[in-house]
């Protein structure tokens, strides 16, 4: 039981970005990028952009979440205690 809370414990940590595909308002198709947890970042975010983009660049449509800790708030150069919420909206070129 314990070893299966650990993991379930790491698994929620680790966390990875996901990508949907969505509809603007326009009708253009788009990607909705959440990249929300303590082990991810706004550069997971766009990171996971440029894959999902292949390669071929993309235009950022909208972001929403939690700003970036400045580095005299964070214990240990970590941003300990928040959950950080990071999504963006992008359009591949």
């Amino acid at each position: 039981m314990k070893t299966l809370l650990a993991l379930f414990t790491v698994l929620a940590l680790a966390g990875c970005a996901s990508a949907e595909k969505t509809y603007l308002d326009n009708g253009e198709q788009g990607l909705a990028i959440d990249c929300s947890g303590e082990a991810n970042s706004w550069a997971t975010c766009y990171e996971k952009a440029d894959a999902s983009c292949a390669g071929t660049g993309y235009r950022i449509v909208g972001t929403d979440g939690t700003p970036q800790a400045k580095e005299s708030e964070k214990t240990l150069g970590v941003d300990v205690g928040n959950f950080s919420s990071r999504s963006v909206v992008v359009v591949c070129k």
